[in-house]
């Protein structure tokens, strides 16, 4: 009897040891990354500290800068391009100095999306606001060049007779 177990493992065994293996193959043909890919392009987000940033700016955005951040002018607006035009939410990161508060008061920012407004907020506290809401549908269409800005109401001026300056801009876009 238990040669007869013994034997039947044996054949079982033998036979579940046999597979056929695949032949051998060559690995896929290589190919060079695109330069400007954006993976999975779910988002039209231009920051200010991009290589490409100023490739997008339509106006008021000055040349006065750090590594991460632009001051603007009254009008900051930036040119994106989105796959598709629904879903879309309005995404900004900007911060109000201290000390253009102390002269101007209370700041009212209205953002827009292809010069319609999308809303306005005023603000009394200084330092790193965000601001995001959603995109009327058929505000945008896909595959057309959309303007994402943002309208400061009072502008402040350095040292009396410097550039007039809005706010300070990190990132602004689209995100779907």
């Amino acid at each position: 009897m238990k040669r007869r177990l013994g034997l039947a493992c044996a054949a079982m065994l033998a036979g579940s040891a046999c597979q056929n293996m695949p032949g051998p193959f060559s690995p896929p043909v290589q190919r060079q990354p695109l330069e400007d890919f954006r993976p999975y392009g779910l988002s039209a987000i231009v920051s200010m500290s991009d290589d490409n940033a100023t490739e997008h700016f339509v106006q008021d955005i000055t040349s006065i800068q750090t590594d991460s951040w632009r001051w603007t002018g009254k009008r900051p607006t930036v040119r994106v391009r989105v796959g598709s035009g629904e879903n879309l939410r309005y995404t900004i990161d900007f911060a109000i100095v201290d000390a253009t508060l102390q002269v101007t008061g209370p700041v009212t920012v209205t953002f827009l999306v292809n010069d319609r407004a999308l809303d306005r907020v005023r603000y009394a506290r200084a330092g790193s606001q965000h601001f995001e809401k959603a995109v009327p549908s058929g505000w945008v269409t896909a595959g057309e060049d959309v303007t994402v800005g943002a309208e400061v109401d009072k502008l402040w001026t350095s040292a009396g007779s410097g550039p007039k300056l809005g706010i300070i801009l990190v990132r602004i876009g689209l995100l779907q």
